[in-house]
């Protein structure tokens, strides 16, 4: 039983004790009104509405991530669309290329007060983008004889003779950089891929002046087809070629495979190491030469290694230092990590490769490596010693709720990383160098956050706006009011594809509750630095206050039909959901509030919800209504089992599930996407078949041959959405089983 978190079972205990009911009896009132102050209905019409004056709800600033460094924001006002590489011009300072995960390569000169960004090459024609966030534009390097021949290196996925390629392509500058000639590039390099997922894709030139190349396994799941421990192709390598000794490249005489190598013709020849599952950032200590790995784990473990010539890492034979796919495993070829993380909520699941730390701001990390976790914004310092081989990895962030998709060095040794979700590049620097907050600190208390009424926080604040949405996400059947506010004297941008822009200084809430017994009350806020952030409130067990996580939590809540087992996101896991390319917020956008909503806070009254922002003014400019998700759950039955279906997975799947999202996978569930063009029918699983024989995305007609309502349904490892649910939606799987069984075809 988890403590202090039973306030059902408090109560009916105090009852039957006549001295305490009175007490009880206070304490569990508001909780029967679930945050709503009780109104005659309104007899008053729309125009008659007025917004309401925010004073309170307003100015919170970042609390403290406890961290031994600070992460600051680099060049501040510079924005990126999904950025997965930084790399500084060769011997000069001035200038960094940043390299945007949809094809286009950008530059900005750290000595221009503007910070102008220039675009310098854009191959978004080239890529083929299949695998999600796992494909498109994923690596590049500078030559290092840039100023004499101009050439820039570059590693994407497009399409040879229809088929899925990793593509290696030289492209060259005539003007010191500038701009690179798209009618320049030469080809490589090319490896087919089977799969869409698992492509690596970071490329360097290494001390020696040869270019290394790091590809993942091919993709799926698994390694279903053993490429791990195949030596016949470059899938699951780190391959090395010489790009000046012939053309395209020559092979170096001493690679493992090549005519001078240790096991010459047993393998590919450009093949330097093998038995990585997915290498996806990777660097040199630019004082030692040692190659730093951090390989992508399957669904256990994520591993740091220092790769050596001919090194077998052991995948897919084991993963990390764990069998997997051979046990026993304890005899074999394979060089274990030198350090390993197992997922959970408080690791992370995806490693982020750095670098080793040679500068001077920081001494005490002097030659240790600083790598990261994508998912979950956790940093750490490893200190590792050759000799002894003793590892010791040190967090120096946690709960930053950034997305360090890729880390970066410049000449002076210092380390930055780019932000994959906020788009912006932060330098790691020592603790105690960032701007000390000046305003109201996300408070550790909900009462004193200024959103809620502080002598009764299930209650809304003066000057907030309570809201509904067409389909709901699920969250394990939990009861859920909302609210938001924004500065007074500010206005929300409703964009093109109905997504809405707040801001600086707005709040939305959520309320989760069991019942009549608030659970947990969640904040997202947008900072002054254009970031967004979410705190998770967890309430205690009078039901009088929440407190503020600084991580994951669970707990156990009595009331409604009864106990209630509860998790608490962490900051990081709340922006795996809450996402840029989402637009940051799920439900408030207008397919979800284009629908009636009382409004108790206010007169009473019930109005269209945009009609009534419209109204109030909340709107830079009239956003119409555009387009509408079908209500969810469907009483009336007025929605046909495909709307049903697609609006269910648009509200729960599709903030991942989109181009550029961080599902994977070619999938677009979004509601107005064309059905021909969502990417799932009859399409082939990348993550593994659930051993469904045949199995499909999407099988018309046929859903227990589908996957999405395969993983939908599942309570493990293959649960979808794999955060905050562990209680599968009956009414939800049997709306996308619906839609499925009725979709005759592919056609529709």
């Amino acid at each position: 039983m988890s403590p202090g978190l039973h306030f059902a079972r408090y109560a009916r205990r105090s009852l039957r004790n006549p001295m305490r009911r009175s007490l009880v009896l206070l304490v569990a009132l508001p909780l029967f009104v679930a945050g709503c102050k009780k109104k005659p209905v309104s007899t008053t019409s729309i125009t008659d509405l007025k917004r309401p004056t925010n004073e309170t709800c307003l100015d919170l600033e970042r609390p403290p991530t406890g961290a031994s460094v600070t992460m600051t924001e680099a060049w501040p006002g510079l924005r990126f669309t999904a950025p997965l590489a930084m790399r500084q011009l060769p011997g000069v300072d001035n200038y960094w290329f940043i390299v945007e995960q949809g094809g286009t390569i950008k530059r900005f000169d750290v000595s221009d007060p503007t910070g102008t960004l220039t675009t310098v090459l854009d191959i978004s024609d080239l890529l083929d983008l299949p695998g999600g966030n796992e494909a498109g534009l994923l690596g590049m390097d500078l030559h290092p004889e840039f100023a004499s021949n101009g050439y820039m290196y570059l590693s994407y996925t497009g399409k040879v003779g229809g088929q899925f390629t990793s593509i290696i392509e030289r492209f060259t500058s005539t003007d010191g950089g500038a701009t690179f000639d798209e009618a320049s590039g030469k080809i490589i390099l090319t490896l087919p891929q089977p799969y869409s997922n698992h492509n690596g894709g970071n490329i360097l030139f290494g001390p020696d002046g040869d270019l290394y190349i790091g590809f993942g396994d091919g993709g799926s799941e698994g390694d279903p087809h053993s490429y791990g421990q195949d030596m016949t192709t470059m899938l699951s390598k780190m391959l090395r070629i010489d790009v000046d000794g012939g053309d395209p490249y020559k092979v170096p005489d001493d690679n493992v495979f090549a005519s001078g190598g240790t096991n010459p013709g047993q393998g590919v020849p450009e093949a330097w190491a093998t038995g990585l599952r997915n290498p996806w950032r990777w660097s040199f200590d630019s004082l030692t030469g040692d190659m730093w790995v951090g390989d992508v784990g399957q669904d256990k473990y994520e591993e740091v290694d220092v790769v050596q010539s001919g090194g077998n890492y052991g995948w897919s034979a084991k993963e990390a230092s764990h069998c997997y796919n051979t046990d026993p495993c304890d005899t074999g070829p394979w060089i274990d990590p030198i350090v390993e993380y197992k997922h959970n909520n408080s690791n992370g699941v995806t490693i982020a490769g750095g670098y080793v730390y040679r500068g001077t701001a920081i001494p005490e990390l002097v030659g240790t490596y600083l790598y990261g976790d994508t998912y979950y914004g956790r940093f750490w310092a490893l200190t590792y010693d050759p000799v002894t081989g003793d590892p010791a990895p040190t967090v120096i962030a946690e709960n930053t709720g950034y997305y360090p998709a890729s880390f970066g060095q410049d000449h002076q040794g210092e380390i930055y990383f780019t932000d994959w979700n906020g788009g912006r590049l932060y330098r790691i620097d020592p603790a105690g160098t960032s701007t000390p907050p000046t305003g109201n600190v996300v408070p550790t208390t909900l009462s004193e956050t200024g959103c809620v009424d502080p002598s009764n926080p299930i209650d809304p604040a003066p000057g907030m706006i309570s809201y509904d949405v067409n389909s709901p996400l699920w969250s394990d059947g939990a009861d859920k009011s909302r609210w938001f506010a924004i500065p007074d004297g500010t206005t929300i941008t409703v964009n093109a594809d109905g997504t809405w822009t707040f801001p600086v200084g707005s709040v939305v809430v959520k309320q989760f509750r069991n019942g009549d017994t608030p659970m947990e009350t969640r904040l997202l806020v947008l900072h002054d630095d254009g970031a967004w952030a979410g705190y998770s409130y967890q309430w205690n067990e009078t039901g009088t206050d929440a407190t503020l996580l600084a991580g994951s939590s669970s707990g156990t809540y009595g009331g409604g039909s009864g106990d209630r087992d509860w998790t608490f996101p962490s900051r990081a896991e709340c922006l795996r959901c809450h996402t840029t390319v989402a637009g940051n917020l799920l439900g408030v956008r207008t397919e979800q509030i284009n629908r009636d909503h009382t409004y108790t806070e206010l007169d009473g009254g019930t109005y269209n919800q945009i009609d009534a922002l419209q109204q109030m003014g909340f709107f830079t400019s009239n956003p119409g209504k555009g387009s509408t998700l079908p209500a969810w759950p469907d009483p009336a039955g007025s929605a046909s089992a495909t709307d049903r279906g697609r609006a269910y997975v648009a509200s729960n799947c599709a903030f991942c599930h989109q181009p550029g999202g961080t599902g994977g996978g070619a999938m677009d569930l979004r509601y107005a996407t064309a059905f021909a063009d969502m990417g799932i029918c009859s399409v082939d699983p990348i993550s593994g078949d659930l051993g469904v024989t045949g199995a499909k995305l999407f099988d018309p007609g046929n859903p227990d041959n589908s996957i999405i309502p395969q993983r939908m349904g599942s309570t493990d490892a293959n649960r979808m959405p794999p955060l905050a649910t562990s209680i599968v939606d009956d009414d939800g799987l049997a709306a996308v089983r619906d839609w499925i069984s009725e979709t005759p075809t592919c056609g529709g």
